[in-house]
């Protein structure tokens, strides 16, 4: 996952907190993902698998090339984390499940991965809405 290392130039403070922010909740996410042995790459597809999903729709969902979904799967699957199967509508097409191990490293990803609550968290309820409101706002 790539990390803003050095010095990045800001037009604001806000957008420099925002930077300090993105920086802390992936070297968070990273954390989180490496106490399970897995990949952030590894710990966002697990994560995305909460229903059988098509590959493809995954890597687009993403916005990556199929065949980095394709490896991302392949180590999963030899972990024993997620299987591949023809989709019937379409034989040339992989549909992806988690196993109930893929499960379960799945939900101890989410309660390890902390970073949001715990933020979130240190805010009263109105600041919370403010946020909220504002980071929507912000996204467009």
């Amino acid at each position: 996952m790539a990390l803003p290392n050095g010095p990045v130039t800001t037009s604001s403070e806000a957008e420099a907190v925002l930077f300090d922010l993105v920086d802390v909740y992936d070297r968070a996410y990273e954390a989180a993902a490496a106490e399970l042995s897995l990949s952030p790459a590894q710990a966002c597809v697990l994560g995305r698998l909460d229903e059988r999903r098509g590959m493809g729709a995954l890597a687009e969902e993403l916005g990556c090339d199929a065949s980095n979904i394709t490896q991302i799967v392949a180590r999963l699957e030899a972990l024993g984390l997620v299987t591949r199967e023809p989709n019937p509508q379409d034989r040339r097409a992989r549909l992806l499940t988690r196993t109930p191990r893929g499960d379960e490293i799945n939900h101890r990803f989410a309660t390890a991965f902390t970073f949001a609550r715990t933020a979130v968290g240190r805010l009263s309820p109105d600041e919370q809405d403010q946020l909220t409101a504002l980071l929507r706002k912000a996204l467009g």
